[in-house]
């Protein structure tokens, strides 16, 4: 008898230990990104923010949009200061002129020189590898298609919620058809 409540003891706190588990899985963000020709296109962010609106990690930005370009060796401007349509929410929300440098490293990545999928992966953790609290966060992922033309796709996740596809919104600013593609088949999914 005391063998068998044992086990059933040991059975009742594995359950409980896997129904408390606190992890709470990861987002994983991912598109279809076709290069496009020409200056001013080929700049995304890829962000998460909690409710209040506050960007909680930058998973990605293009190195164009955080840093610019030199061609004479000189430390180059920022190239959202000077080609204000580069990932304009990103710039706002953020908050990318009292970032650092080393700040903007941490996220900052060469902008894929060929088209291919594109993924990112948040493990609900701030930009200090710190984890966020339990709760809601939107997911953005913005581009700039040419010049002033931007398409935003956002979402909203939760925190441990179960794996499966998660809805998209899509909205745009001055939308242009020669070059809507360049971000395509955007998907979010909790995963487990």
């Amino acid at each position: 008898m005391c063998q068998f409540l044992s086990r059933l003891v040991v059975i009742a706190v594995a359950i409980l230990t896997a129904s408390c588990s606190s992890d709470p899985g990861s987002l994983e963000l991912s598109f279809q990104y076709n290069k496009q020709p020409g200056p001013g296109s080929n700049q995304y962010a890829v962000w998460i923010e909690n409710v209040d609106g506050q960007v909680v990690k930058t998973l990605y930005v293009t190195e164009f949009t955080s840093k610019g370009r030199s061609r004479d060796g000189s430390k180059p401007a920022r190239g959202y200061t000077y080609r204000t349509s580069c990932t304009p929410t990103w710039v706002q929300h953020v908050g990318a002129e009292s970032l650092t440098d080393q700040q903007i490293d941490a996220f900052t990545g060469a902008t894929p020189a060929q088209s291919g999928v594109q993924t990112f992966v948040w493990d609900f953790t701030d930009q200090s590898g710190q984890p966020v609290a339990k709760g809601t966060y939107r997911f953005y992922i913005e581009a700039t298609y040419n010049g002033p033309s931007v398409v935003t796709y956002t979402g909203t996740v939760t925190y441990g919620a179960p794996a499966g596809d998660l809805p998209v919104e899509t909205s745009y600013i001055e939308a242009s058809e020669d070059r809507k593609d360049m971000i395509a088949s955007v998907q979010a999914r909790m995963i487990h």
